[in-house]
């Protein structure tokens, strides 16, 4: 018998619920959501448990975006938004068409429209917390000694100190709050979409400059070619240029390390990534680093 995922049957009552048709559909991706295509170009998104507020502001940001210049992922609309099961929301979404993942002179340019961008009155926009999260996920983790823990609170409260001093300078504008190329999807037509737009908030423009900028740095993902062409794109600002660098770097390191070690507490295999990119941040293994997806 075929092995059917459990969050199916939530989608099958969401569906139910919504009238929306959810026989055939194909999951899409198994992570903190779970997302699935389904028959007539829908794509149903299920959060986790006690997520309603996360996903009401996703689908008010997704409607604000679409009186901007901005293209993103539309709301299928006529249909209950969210609905819930038990407490887990499920959100409906029109199916883009096949894409690819932008690239870096593409993301450039949509992160300056997107900073250019004057934020509403409605929907409010959060502001940006970079240490969101990361006192649970260090304090929790199952897979690290206590003196790793120790390094790691130690290595969040430097960090956020000199955030700090840094956030007085800084500039607030509308950002995406999780910008990489696989978040701006390019269908046929060349005109990118943005994708995920949970962390869409104010804060400083470097937040999204940064993930492709340590790519090039620190992970040597993209050639000094594309980052050029991204720093050409975004307007000729060159972030790793900027003083405040290695501290917004450092921090989005520590996030991605911080979200293997929530998945290393029931997988081997992201255990392991988790004390590679450990071992990274402690100066153990010399960049570029190489690390594993998840």
């Amino acid at each position: 018998m075929p092995v059917i995922h459990p969050a199916y049957e939530i989608l099958a009552r969401a569906g139910a619920q919504a009238g929306v048709p959810t026989a055939g559909a194909e999951l899409i991706r198994d992570g903190v959501n779970v997302l699935y295509h389904l028959p007539g170009g829908i794509v149903a998104r299920i959060g986790p448990a006690g997520s309603y507020d996360t996903a009401a502001h996703l689908l008010r940001i997704s409607r604000w975006l679409a009186t901007t210049d901005v293209p993103a992922v539309r709301v299928l609309n006529g249909v209950p938004q969210p609905t819930m099961v038990g407490n887990r929301p499920v959100t409906w979404w029109i199916r883009l068409p096949d894409h690819r993942h932008a690239s870096p002179a593409e993301l450039g340019a949509t992160l300056r429209r997107i900073h250019a961008l004057t934020a509403p009155d409605w929907p409010p926009l959060p502001p940006l917390d970079p240490f969101n999260g990361l006192d649970e996920a260090i304090a929790t983790a199952t897979t690290i000694t206590d003196r790793d823990r120790t390094w790691l609170t130690n290595l969040q409260a430097g960090l956020r100190r000199e955030y700090a001093e840094l956030r007085s300078e800084l500039s607030r504008h509308v950002i995406h709050g999780d910008a990489w190329q696989g978040n701006l999807a390019v269908p046929e037509d060349g005109t990118p979409v943005l994708l995920d737009l949970d962390h869409v908030g104010l804060g400083p423009r470097e937040w999204d400059l940064i993930p492709l900028a340590v790519d090039h740095t620190d992970f040597a993902r993209i050639t000094p070619a594309q980052y050029d062409a991204f720093v050409n794109a975004y307007g000729g600002y060159d972030v790793t240029t900027w003083p405040g660098y290695r501290t917004l770097a450092t921090t989005t390191e520590l996030r991605w390390t911080a979200f293997i070690l929530g998945k290393a507490n029931t997988d081997p295999h992201a255990a392991n990534e988790a004390n590679h990119r450990l071992a990274c941040l402690q100066g153990d293994i010399k960049r570029p680093w190489q690390w594993t997806p998840f």
